[in-house]
Order: C-alpha cells, then sequence, then structure tokens
C-alpha cells in the first residue's frame, strides 16, 4: 500500500450543467477520476447549494471539499486539477464566470507558498482589482478562503481542525467568524 506524505485540500464547485448530467453529478465525477490518479480521498463533503458568487453573475453553485493524500509536489497537483476540469469540460473563458467544474488547490499541509507577503498581497487586494487580476503564480493556502463561506463550509465537513499556517485559526474557527448573513446563504444539497 503506498504511503502518502502530504495532505490537501481541495475545493470543488460548478453551476453549470454538461448536457443532461447535474452539477452534483459532475463533481462526483471528478472526484472519482481524481481518485484514479496519484492521490487517496481521505473525506469527502456534503454537497451545498451557495448563491453566485459575485452575486447576480449567474446560476447557484454547488460547492463541495475534499480532503486528500498526495505524493504530487503542489504544482503537480495543481496541473492534475487542471487535467480534471478540462476533461469535465471547464473553460478558462472569464475570471469568476460560470463554469461546469472548478477545483481550487486551497492548502497543502501547512505550506506558504510562495511566501507570506505574496499571500498578503493577494489576501488584501479590493474586490475590483480581485475580479480583473489572477496570479500567475500557485498560492497556498489560498489567500481568500478565510472570507468564503462557500469554500470553508463544506471545508468544515472534511478539515474542521486544520489549521491556516499564517492566521493561526482552525476551518471551524474560521467558518465561526464569518457573517451569519454569508452563512444562512449556503444549504445542503
Amino acid at each position: 500500500m503506498t504511503e502518502f506524505r502530504s495532505e490537501a485540500l481541495i475545493a470543488m464547485g460548478g453551476n453549470l450543467p454538461i448536457g443532461e448530467q447535474s452539477v452534483k453529478h459532475t463533481l462526483i465525477g471528478a472526484v472519482g477520476q481524481l481518485s484514479e490518479s496519484d492521490i487517496r480521498l481521505r473525506a469527502i463533503s456534503r454537497f451545498y447549494q451557495t448563491p453566485c458568487f459575485p452575486a447576480g453573475s449567474g446560476p447557484d453553485y454547488v460547492n463541495a471539499a475534499i480532503a486528500i493524500g498526495t505524493n504530487l509536489p503542489p504544482r503537480e497537483l495543481l496541473e492534475l486539477l487542471h487535467e480534471v476540469e478540462a476533461d469535465f469540460a471547464r473553460r478558462r473563458v472569464q475570471r469568476w464566470g460560470m463554469r461546469t467544474l472548478d477545483l481550487d488547490l486551497v492548502a497543502y499541509d501547512d505550506l506558504v507558498c510562495p511566501d507570506v507577503a505574496t499571500f498578503e498581497r493577494w489576501r488584501d487586494l479590493p474586490l475590483d482589482l480581485q475580479m480583473k487580476e489572477a496570479p500567475g503564480q500557485l498560492l497556498l493556502p489560498h489567500p481568500r478562503l478565510q472570507d468564503r463561506g462557500f469554500v470553508l463550509v463544506p471545508l468544515r465537513d472534511v478539515a474542521p481542525d486544520w489549521r491556516h499556517p499564517i492566521l493561526g485559526q482552525t476551518v471551524r474557527q474560521l467558518c465561526a467568524a464569518l457573517p451569519m448573513s454569508d452563512l444562512t446563504e449556503i444549504s445542503p444539497v
């Protein structure tokens, strides 16, 4: 049996069906495909319906999260996630646009990549610039996971005690710090 040295957290979502296949079934299919690669599925969250972000930009999303074990380095894992997205008809046409599948590597062990200053720059980027700019490099942990209920609520199912390596809070604590209005918009499917 292969020993997987690293743990990673992946946020999943989509808001466009593929033909007659629902978004939930796309997410299930993506988990299946990932399970056939060089990872071991440790946990999968419930599926949640969440409002489209930014508000009014499309149909509601279905979101989930998985915790995995892997021996792939972070960049290779990210490449694998992009390959799976492409296999499920993901097209990167518009930043934060509607999509069939989104797989975000939000954490890899307690790795900070590339550094704290870059994390802080992207975390603090104003919303209007977030909508226009995309980082040209891998950022870990995801610089805005602490602000996103659609990421934190599913992560709470699979890794409630994972501690953010920069902010020092657990997923459970980050989720509890969200405005109640953010949490009431998220419901199990």
